[in-house]
Formats: structure tokens, C-alpha cells, sequence
């Protein structure tokens, strides 16, 4: 091999496919950084759906229909109202209520 007149040559070929290998390595995850592809929303993000209130509707009977079936009634209900801003007795007919997706 020469480069500009110099003569090189590889003494070690197992050393000189592992210095290719981790610059290799290294460009393809310095690439991914600045890229952004290495992001993953979908372990931080949360999914919600969007449910009317109907007349009659209490948060207890939205917490039983919409969240886990094995969860705690009263903590589904307490999460409800902390996602939503709001407290129990707030409730209204035709509001719109964020419930998480499990």
C-alpha cells in the first residue's frame, strides 16, 4: 500500500480489522446520535383516549369500564382526576375525559 510515495504495510491483520471495525462502530452510532434515530418515544410516552361524559356517569363507573381490570378502583379514580385536573365532584355531562390505554 502507498500513499503519496511511502510504502505502509499492515503487520497485523486481525488489529487493523478491529481498528476498521470500531471506526465503523463509531461513525454509525455518531450518525444515529445526530440523526435522532436512536430516540424511543413509546417507553415515556403515554396513550390516552378521549371519552364524553354521559348524563349518570361517575368517575368510579368510568374507572371500572375504561381502566385495568385487576387495578384498584379508588387509585383509578384518583389517577382519572390527576390526569384530568380535576376532583370528583367536578363532573359534568359532556365533558371530555383523558383515560390512559393499557
Amino acid at each position: 500500500m502507498t500513499i503519496s510515495g511511502k510504502k505502509y504495510r499492515i503487520k497485523s491483520g486481525s488489529r487493523f480489522i478491529l481498528f476498521v471495525a470500531l471506526i465503523a462502530v463509531i461513525t454509525v452510532t455518531s450518525a444515529n446520535s445526530i440523526i435522532g434515530s436512536n430516540y424511543a418515544s413509546s417507553l415515556t410516552e403515554k396513550d390516552y383516549i378521549e371519552i364524553k361524559v354521559q348524563y349518570g356517569d361517575t368517575l368510579w363507573n368510568i374507572a371500572q369500564t375504561y381502566m385495568p381490570e385487576r387495578s384498584d378502583v379508588r387509585r383509578s379514580v384518583f389517577t382519572l382526576c390527576q390526569i384530568n385536573g380535576i376532583s370528583a365532584h367536578e363532573l359534568q355531562a359532556g365533558q371530555t375525559l383523558l383515560v390512559p390505554v393499557h
